[in-house]
């Protein structure tokens, strides 16, 4: 649904971060995220001079190389538009995500690793949303079966087991195991009362 009427307003700021996931050739994975920012109004920037509205003042972005099991094998940066001159001198920071694995704790280590002076805000802001959506282009069963029909080797053939509790089960509002999409699309592992039970059917 659509957001209720605003009152009088100026818009002032767009924010644009894009995401996405690749299945390679060689059987990894690369997941790309992209962060752009731009004003409606000229802003007088001190390195590259006037800035008119549309033009980003930052575009910058990540792309994460994960094998089978998460781990970060490879790491490439880009900032094609930085506010400042010294932005970039900070990207080779970025190969320390080689060997940490997507998971729990992920955001931990990147916030030690990459935190503060150590890093660039926008980039670190990019790899919670790299995160999600590396579980999101490998997960599934049309993903693993694209997957194991390239790379049986690696990826070999699972069958969907019924009995195996989804993964995004109680991580949300919809997905708590006694709602009623769990009771629809996995009734194995439905825990609330059904639906006919309420209804007196």
């Amino acid at each position: 649904m659509p957001f209720p009427a605003a009152a009088p307003r100026r818009h002032m700021h767009t924010r644009r971060i894009e995401c996405q996931g690749f299945l390679r050739e060689d059987g990894m994975w690369d997941i790309e995220a992209v962060i752009v920012d731009t004003k409606t109004y000229d802003v007088d920037n001190r390195w590259r001079g006037i800035l008119t509205p549309g033009v980003p003042i930052h575009n910058m972005g990540l792309r994460l190389t994960i094998d089978e099991n998460f781990e970060v094998q490879a790491v490439a940066t880009t900032m094609d538009d930085q506010p400042h001159r010294s932005c970039h001198e900070i990207l080779d920071a970025y190969q320390k995500l080689i060997g940490l694995r997507i998971g729990p704790g992920w955001n931990r280590k990147v916030k030690e690793l990459l935190g503060g002076i150590q890093g660039c805000t926008h980039l670190v802001e990019l790899l919670g949303p790299i995160a999600t959506v590396a579980f999101q282009t490998t997960s599934g069963q049309v993903a693993r079966e694209v997957a194991h029909q390239a790379h049986p080797d690696r990826y070999p053939s699972v069958e969907p087991d019924p009995n195996q509790r989804p993964f995004m089960l109680d991580s949300c509002h919809t997905w708590r195991s006694d709602g009623p999409a769990v009771e629809e699309a996995y009734p194995l592992h439905f825990t609330g009362e059904p639906a006919s039970a309420s209804t007196g059917d």
